[in-house]
């Protein structure tokens, strides 16, 4: 700690500093010198990853707790629609990348914090890049992401670095916060089945029978690539979702479906439920307060807090048990069961729908790397409608790998067949 900075702590992070010095119910357990837990505090290097309402509370919220080597990566520019919940933002930065103006916002306001910022999506990263830092928060808006991410950092536990992942997640008034201690507790995965599968329509519903009014918006996005050469509808411009809005409302009418509206189909083409500032705050306290407490050597959340605002501030502090049966953490074969003569697309269907997998686009191997079905191997596309008897016999462990998980990891799955009756 430079001599600099220790002036800057003294005004700036004295209220910390006290958290520090004076045993407390915060840090029962802690047997370090207040000077070594000063240190640590401010040589902790962070990955905020997301730079959205979430990201940018957490920013603030890290930089104005002590934490001086922040890094924040984010793939997306900023929009008109953010500022109203990303504070980090003026409407002069619209266009630009949100993880450079959070830094450069940061890095002006807070003096002695650096902020370094990173353009572009996780799964491009190494994972050497995940490596070098002593924790990560997610404030991520995506299910597949949060997998990949946690995935990633079992995979690095594995071969013994511990980086605890603190997740926090909102959805309206409604949010929660989960400390994830790698291969030691519940990891992400460990709670998928908790975790609802995206809702889709059926298609014939969509086409000849729409009872509610996201039927008719999914109709419109149906509709706009054959109006536009083949490109799907981009939610961040306002021509696209006009257009939809006026198809959706064209379908509603038709059928005398009322609720078609503008906030509805920007929110059907971009999956959004509405996000609540103070939620996001709200949520991004309760990160910042278990990083604090991970970096003072304290007790942690054990591990898994739920915040229902709706109807009445509520939180309630429960401990997610790990999953022996986990795809990620648990580091065994999962089985399933079919019948010999299913057409193997059964076991794509069930790695997509079941929800203890909810895989994307699995491809799936022989033992010795034989590939039975990949999306970019055309060959084995006919595999798919043959009988699995006639690919394998009954206890065969195939190898899936999927995009939710890191490049290198696999799924061992052991297929079983059910007696004929």
């Amino acid at each position: 700690m430079t001599e600099q900075t220790t002036l800057l702590d003294q005004e700036r992070w004295e209220g910390i500093y006290k958290l520090m010095e004076h045993p407390s119910m915060l840090t029962p357990d802690c047997t370090e010198e207040p000077e070594k837990l000063k240190t640590f505090l401010h040589s902790m290097k962070i990955l905020v990853i997301g730079a959205g309402g979430l990201g940018c509370e957490v920013l603030k919220d890290l930089a104005l707790s002590g934490f001086t080597d922040i890094h924040v990566i984010d793939l997306d520019t900023i929009d008109i629609s953010n500022l109203n919940r990303q504070f980090l933002f003026t409407e002069k930065d619209t266009g630009r990348p949100k993880a450079e103006v959070a830094a450069e916002f940061v890095n002006k306001r807070v003096e002695g914090c650096h902020v370094t910022p990173y353009v572009g999506n996780i799964k491009d990263k190494p994972i050497t890049f995940y490596h070098q830092f002593d924790m990560v928060i997610s404030g991520l808006d995506s299910v597949d992401a949060r997998r990949w991410m946690n995935a990633t950092l079992v995979d690095i536990a594995r071969d013994g670095q511990i980086i605890p992942f603190i997740d926090g997640g909102s959805e309206g008034f409604s949010g929660q916060v989960r400390v994830i201690l790698p291969t030691v507790n519940a990891c992400y995965e460990c709670g998928m089945i908790l975790i609802p599968p995206p809702v889709t329509f059926p298609m014939c519903t969509i086409a000849s029978n729409p009872r509610v009014p996201e039927h008719c918006v999914e109709w419109s996005l149906l509709e706009f690539p054959k109006a536009h050469d083949g490109r799907k509808p981009d939610g961040d411009k306002e021509e696209d979702v006009l257009w939809c809005l006026k198809c959706a409302s064209e379908r509603a009418e038709k059928y005398k479906i009322e609720g078609v509206d503008f906030k509805l189909t920007l929110g059907v083409i971009k999956h959004v439920i509405p996000a609540i500032a103070s939620t996001n705050s709200i949520i991004a306290a309760m990160c910042v307060n278990e990083a604090m407490k991970i970096a003072m050597n304290a007790l942690s959340l054990d591990n898994y807090c739920q915040y229902s605002g709706a109807e009445q501030p509520y939180t309630n502090t429960f401990e997610f048990s790990k999953n022996e049966t986990c795809l990620v953490c648990a580091d065994i074969s999962s089985e399933i069961e079919v019948r010999k003569d299913a057409q193997f697309d059964e076991i794509m269907t069930k790695l997509k729908e079941n929800p203890e997998y909810q895989m994307k686009n699995p491809s799936i191997q022989l033992p010795g790397g034989i590939p039975l079905y990949m999306r970019a191997l055309a060959q084995t596309h006919d595999n798919l409608q043959k009988p699995v008897g006639d690919l394998f016999e009954s206890g065969t462990e195939l190898a899936v790998t999927d995009p939710v998980f890191p490049q290198g990891m696999f799924l061992r799955l052991k297929v079983k067949f059910s007696n004929d009756e």
